[in-house]
């Protein structure tokens, strides 16, 4: 804050909030706001129906709680004071910025994330093995997708999405994020949304599932994987279009060191899926960034040029798309480190036939 010249942070609904105090506010029409000056200490302005559910720090910050005909934004603003500059949270409601906005005329606003964005971006160790354990949670899933475990012909997508969510809660995370179950034509969707679509034998099903896992010190950290089936012998094209997939992520991974920038990272990965002809079917960035936010810095995209650090978290996921027959998409979670890139997700990367 002071390089940046910020006079106060504020923060709502959204990741940050947790991320800094370990409370997750609920997102209500009633101000939740954690106000932290640059000089003094942190306020805490939360609904009194809400307050049973804050933890309180008081090393960390002090509870304000509000009753129901007081005026919260009325609260923020006075703790705001003449501050010249707040950073306010990239999910706060404009709802709130705009009542700010009228009380505290003389403050300009910018994006928290300017302040934390990095820092977030930058897992501690703590972090890192929160996010191995949900990365390994979501691999148990995976592999009994593998194992054959989780049926899939004459099942619609929307019930083995159902299944693959229950799965990931029985594997310990409190809440699933998504659970991506594209079969066939709709594989060629990156987001498809599972339907009622029945799926059938000797076609691709691409599963991209994750959730969020909560920690020991109550914060919850994301997973993210995606792995394709084929339900009986794929088409030996087929086979040889997952190769390529196959070595770009597999090559990008290897790519993502300390110091490399993230559009190189990207480009490792296109470079593969451009010389094998399927450069117009790769439709999207090569990864994002991942923790208490499935996604979140760093991205892994052309044009981004800041250099992969120690501790970045970030998913590695090329895909390959051809609209109206199939798609494919492989990836896992990496973490750079003075080591070397670390696979959070190991579970089989090859393409797997089941029946």
């Amino acid at each position: 804050m002071e390089q940046l010249g910020v006079d106060v942070l504020l923060l709502s609904v959204g990741p940050e909030l947790p991320w800094l105090c370990g409370y997750e506010a609920m997102p209500l029409e009633r101000l939740t706001m954690l106000v932290v000056p640059r000089e003094g200490d942190a306020t805490l302005v939360v609904p009194k129906l809400e307050a049973p559910r804050v933890l309180e720090r008081t090393d960390v910050f002090h509870l304000r709680p509000w009753g129901e005909t007081e005026d919260p934004v009325a609260l923020v603003a006075d703790l705001i004071g003449s501050a010249g500059t707040a950073a306010i949270g990239d999910h706060t409601w404009a709802r709130f910025l705009v009542d700010l906005q009228r009380h505290v005329g003389g403050t300009s606003f910018r994006r928290a994330n300017e302040v934390i964005g990095d820092l977030r971006a930058i897992k501690d160790q703590a972090e890192i093995d929160q996010l191995r354990r949900a990365a390994h949670a979501a691999d148990r899933v995976a592999v009994a997708l593998q194992a054959g475990e989780i049926p899939l012909i004459g099942r619609t997508e929307i019930e083995v999405s159902t299944d693959i969510g229950r799965r990931l809660i029985e594997a310990g995370h409190a809440r699933v994020n998504f659970a991506i179950v594209a079969a066939g034509a709709n594989a060629a969707s990156p987001h498809h949304d599972a339907g009622p679509r029945m799926i059938y034998r000797d076609e691709v099903v691409l599963c991209d599932f994750g959730g969020t896992m909560i920690g020991p010190d109550g914060v919850g950290y994301c997973s993210d994987i995606t792995r394709c089936v084929h339900t009986g012998e794929p088409s030996s094209e087929f086979r040889e279009t997952y190769a390529v997939l196959h070595a770009a992520q597999a090559a990008a991974c290897e790519a993502a060191t300390v110091g490399t920038s993230c559009e190189e990272v990207d480009a490792t990965a296109r470079r593969i899926i451009i010389e094998a002809g399927f450069g117009g079917q790769f439709v999207h960035r090569t990864g994002h960034g991942i923790g208490i936010e499935a996604h979140e810095d760093p991205y892994i995209v052309a044009g981004n040029d800041a250099p992969l650090q120690a501790g970045h978290a970030f998913s590695i996921e090329p895909g390959i798309y051809r609209a109206g027959e199939w798609g494919m998409r492989l990836e896992d979670i990496v973490v750079a480190t003075d080591d070397g890139p670390e696979r959070l997700n190991t579970v089989e990367h090859d393409l797997v036939v089941v029946t």
